[in-house]
This record gives structure tokens, C-alpha cells and sequence, in this order.
């Protein structure tokens, strides 16, 4: 008799605890889900996700979900400096936990981005870009805080943005040496906090040099001159393609996805063909009416063109992480037409393409274009 009621009184347990189970979640929490895992022919293959401003969770786990069945492995996030410090040693992580912890459970390897300097830590009236040399110290202790706080799911970190271009440097013209010492700063308070992180110098700009920007090729030699080699592990490229197809052979004196190669050279010119190139922005827009824009076939033809030949040829190419999956908003012009995914998460042809490739399914017709 009382087997029988320990009995009864296990199995109604049993069907309680499947009850809790099966119950939805409370009203706005969104659940993690079961551990992923990407599937993909090319381990490569990246995209740059610009989740800063997602403020609905449900959004930032689809878009994380959508990268990972599109077949990227790798995504490239922005953590900037000025929203998770407010105030000077006052830390407000919540956001950046969100976005880590959906990405890592996605299966999905995040290379950071920092940059974006708060109010305290600059002049009034300066832009977010600016950052006086004696403010570097700020900047590492950021770094150093970030780099700890995601030391087992963060392993690869940029420093700044295109910092070869004035609207990137305060509006100040670009200095590679001043850009040197941010990196000395920073790499060493990194390297404390975790020493397998990989930092990542550069992200630099494809241009030309006009205006107050500085020619991306003459900055990485102004980098090497300054002695920024022992400072980053990995060189971050941008590698936008304009009008040319991802093969086209690289000049100087034009912006096309094969430039990289030249930025390749002066790294082996300065002994450090040991150093990989990660690519953290690029590829082909294709907006009706911008002068730099292609058709939408070609876009696609081009993208998996660029994914299988960074994956092929480019041994010393580690991550191929194109520009940009989804924005959080609709933005006016011919932003919206470099997205890969649109603000209410329709999936562009684009995206369709790139994942029948990563399939490993006959795309031939595009390869071969």
C-alpha cells in the first residue's frame, strides 16, 4: 500500500515537472535555446551582424539564428567603449551579456569590436572618435574589463575603426604612429586579462588618400615604422569590391576586394607574412541608382566568389566576415542595400545563395560568372 502511493505520488511530480516544462516562457523573456552548432563547406565565411542598437532580444536571437543556417561561423560586433562605461569605471554589461550569450549558444565565434569614446573621457563638444593620446590608459582599462569579463567566449578583439580615416580619428588627421601607441596600450592590458586573445590592429579603410583620409597601404607602412608589429596579432582589412568582380587584379590607385594583396605584401615586406589577415568589413552593394553599386546578380556572383577564394586561396586570410547581415532600423540611401537580411528579417537572395553554397549544393552558375 505504500508503494503504491510513493508511487502515485512520484508520477504526479513527473507530470507536474513536464507541466512547468511545457509552460511558455514568461511575457518578454526570451529563452537561449539548446546549444548549435554551424554547419558549413567553408569555415571562413563571416559577416558583420551590427546588433549595438538591436533593442528587442527576440531580434538579436533570430538574426544570430539566421547567421548561423545561413552558414557563417564567425560574426563581427561592436561593444562600443561609450555604452558600456558610462561612467568612468561604472560598468553596464547587460546588453553586451545578451548579444554573447545568443551568438555563443548559436554556435557562433564573436570577434569585438571597441571603440566609441564616452563623454567623460573626451573633450566637450569632441566626436565620439576622439581620444587623446593621454586617455589611452582609459581606453586599456575598457579593454582590460571587457576582455576579462568574456575571457572563456570572446577571443578575438579589434582595435578602433578605420583609424586611417579623419571622421574616424576625431577629425583629426590620421597619425599611424599615434595609432601605434594606442595599440601598445591596449594590446598589453588585453594580454593581462586573457593572454590567448587574439588583437586584431587596423581595420583599415580601402581608399585612396583624398581629403583626410590616408591611403590604407601608406598607413600600414606608417604602422610598421612606428613599431606596431609585436602589437597586434592579426591584421583587420576592409574589402569593399565598388564595381569589380572579387579577382580583379589589385592597383594601387583603385579600391577592389584583391587590394588586400597589397596590404598582404607590405606585411611580408616588414617579416610579418606570420601574421594572418582577418577581413571585418567588405563586399559589394547593389542599391538601383549608387555609382558604386552592382546588379543584384552580380552581387551574389561576387559574394560567394569572394567567400570561396578567401577559403582557397588566401591561406594566410583566417576569417572572410562581409558587410553587413541586418540593421536594426531602416537607413535612408544605399546603406540598406549592402544588408543581407532586411530590418524585418526577410531573407534577400543574397543570403539564399550563400547558403545553398555553404550546403555544399551546385552553385556553379555563380562561381563561374
Amino acid at each position: 500500500m505504500l508503494s503504491r502511493w510513493i508511487w502515485n505520488a512520484l508520477r504526479g511530480l513527473i507530470w507536474i515537472g513536464i507541466a512547468v516544462y511545457c509552460l511558455p516562457p514568461p511575457r518578454g523573456m526570451v529563452l537561449l535555446g539548446p546549444q548549435q552548432q554551424v554547419q558549413s563547406i567553408n569555415p571562413k565565411i563571416g559577416i558583420h551582424t551590427r546588433l549595438t542598437d538591436e533593442v528587442e532580444e527576440w531580434k538579436i536571437k533570430r538574426s544570430l539564428e539566421l547567421v548561423r543556417e545561413m552558414g557563417a561561423s564567425w560574426i563581427v560586433e561592436y561593444f562600443p567603449w561609450g555604452y558600456y562605461e558610462p561612467e568612468k569605471g561604472v560598468y553596464r554589461w547587460d546588453h553586451a551579456d545578451m548579444v554573447i550569450a545568443h551568438a555563443r549558444r548559436q554556435g557562433l565565434k564573436v570577434i569585438a569590436r571597441v571603440g566609441f569614446v564616452p563623454d567623460w573621457a573626451r573633450p566637450g563638444g569632441s566626436d565620439v572618435s576622439y581620444l587623446d593620446p593621454e586617455r589611452y590608459a582609459d581606453l586599456g582599462e575598457y579593454v582590460h574589463a571587457f576582455v576579462e569579463r568574456y575571457r572563456d567566449q570572446v577571443d578575438h578583439l579589434i582595435v578602433w575603426n578605420e583609424p586611417n580615416l579623419g571622421l574616424e580619428w576625431g577629425y583629426r588627421p590620421p597619425d599611424p604612429a599615434e595609432y601605434a601607441q594606442m595599440l601598445r596600450v591596449t594590446y598589453r592590458r588585453a594580454k593581462e586579462a586573457n593572454p590567448n586573445i587574439t588583437v586584431l590592429g587596423g581595420a583599415l579603410s580601402p581608399t585612396l588618400g583624398a581629403h583626410d583620409a590616408m591611403s590604407d597601404l601608406a598607413y600600414l607602412q606608417g604602422m610598421y615604422d612606428a613599431g606596431a608589429a609585436p602589437y597586434f596579432d592579426a591584421l583587420a582589412v576592409h574589402a569593399y569590391g565598388w564595381r569589380l568582380p572579387p579577382d580583379e587584379p589589385p592597383e594601387p590607385d583603385v579600391i577592389s576586394f584583391s587590394r588586400t594583396l597589397l596590404l598582404r605584401e607590405i606585411m611580408v615586406r616588414n617579416g610579418d607574412d606570420d601574421t594572418p589577415i582577418v577581413i571585418t568589413e567588405g563586399g559589394w552593394n547593389d542599391h538601383p541608382r549608387w555609382t558604386k553599386a552592382v546588379h543584384p546578380g552580380q552581387r551574389v556572383a561576387y559574394t560567394l566568389q569572394a567567400y570561396d577564394m578567401a577559403w582557397k586561396e588566401w591561406e594566410w586570410c583566417r576569417v572572410a566576415a562581409l558587410w553587413s547581415f541586418r540593421y536594426e532600423r531602416p537607413y535612408p540611401g544605399y546603406l540598406d542595400y549592402f544588408t543581407f537580411v532586411t530590418v524585418d528579417l526577410t531573407l534577400k537572395p543574397v543570403y539564399l545563395e550563400v547558403q545553398r553554397y555553404t550546403r555544399g549544393e551546385d552553385v556553379r552558375e555563380w562561381l563561374e560568372k
